[in-house]
């Protein structure tokens, strides 16, 4: 071959990879483009079975998820049993997975101050354990004010700022919770009410299916939510028998096996720009009697299977 053949050749070749690698990226491109969220397993599906930590990140990975949603007391237990928290991080990551948010109950949002002090020691151990696994983000539900009347929501949002920066210190957001239960918090309304209220630019909430609906929220109300207000939203469905007022947390069905308007608040996630992750979190005692693979599997599936339906 001439010197000319072989560069044309040459050219051809390259030309040829570099096509190759274009049409690679856009296809994950339009993927990501199809599905924009990350699906999470939060440990409570699988509390029933008694399984441990360890293997729960084991069984997220094997279901299929992108991430893992623990509960510190969990996270507790490891370390208190000989394990290692710099270990537990590379198994995490070496399944694959991240840490989308951990669930704690640090009583930040309390009125007695000396209470309220020890609130944020928790939440600061707490997020330091996040930190540690590589996380980002811890639930801030109303612990310690559920049974109370009267909060001040003005106080609250102030106390929520301090748990933001708080956040900003240890690299970690708190994401503050709607609780369908508690006589605080209880409500969308409200609990947006704090986070605007706090004047923190990281300020964001964390919502569930069925707390929204034990709270008498509106679905409807999440249009007027951006996407950036939003990072992690608990997933589930909720049956049309017990009643609102008598439904509990165990009561919790798979997705699109229930009531719940799924296929609007996916439209609207989509359309608010929210583009987080939708993390499964059941309570359901009959799933816990079930082999914990089998009901992280099928809570996927069926989690996917009601977003397909609103493509």
């Amino acid at each position: 071959m001439t010197r000319r053949e072989i560069l044309l050749q040459a050219g051809a070749t390259m030309g040829a990879g570099a096509a190759a690698l274009a049409a690679s990226q856009d296809a994950a491109s339009a993927e990501a483009a199809k599905e924009p969220f990350q699906f999470c397993l939060n440990t409570s599906t699988i509390r029933g079975q008694k399984l441990g930590l360890v293997e729960e990140i084991k069984i997220a990975a094997q279901a299929g998820y992108n991430a893992i949603e623990p509960w510190i007391g969990e996270i507790d237990e490891y370390v208190k049993s000989g394990g290692s928290l710099k270990d537990l991080a590379r198994q995490i990551g070496d399944q694959g997975l991240s840490m989308a948010s951990a669930i704690g109950f640090a009583q930040w949002i309390v009125d007695d101050d000396q209470q309220r002090a020890k609130g944020l020691e928790e939440a600061k151990r707490s997020m330091d354990l996040v930190a540690q696994l590589g996380g980002r983000r811890i639930a801030a539900p109303p612990a310690g004010a559920t049974d109370q009347t009267g909060l001040n929501l003005d106080k609250a949002a102030e106390r929520y700022r301090a748990l933001l920066e708080l956040g900003d210190r240890m690299g970690v957001v708190p994401q503050i919770e709607v609780w369908g239960f508690s006589k605080n918090l209880s409500r969308l309304n409200e609990t947006v009410y704090v986070a605007v209220g706090s004047g923190h630019p990281r300020a964001c909430l964390l919502l569930d299916v069925y707390h929204l609906y034990k709270g008498g929220s509106s679905f409807e109300s999440l249009r007027l939510l951006g996407g950036a207000g939003l990072e992690v939203f608990h997933i589930n469905d909720y049956p049309a028998s017990p009643p609102r007022e008598k439904i509990s947390d165990a009561d919790r069905v798979y997705p699109g096996d229930g009531v719940a308007p799924l296929d609007q608040l996916f439209r609207d996630l989509r359309a608010a720009g929210f583009r987080g992750t939708l993390s499964l979190e059941l309570f359901n005692r009959g799933y816990w009697q079930q082999d914990a693979l089998t009901v992280a599997r099928t809570g996927l599936e069926k989690m996917k299977a009601a977003l397909d339906k609103t493509r």
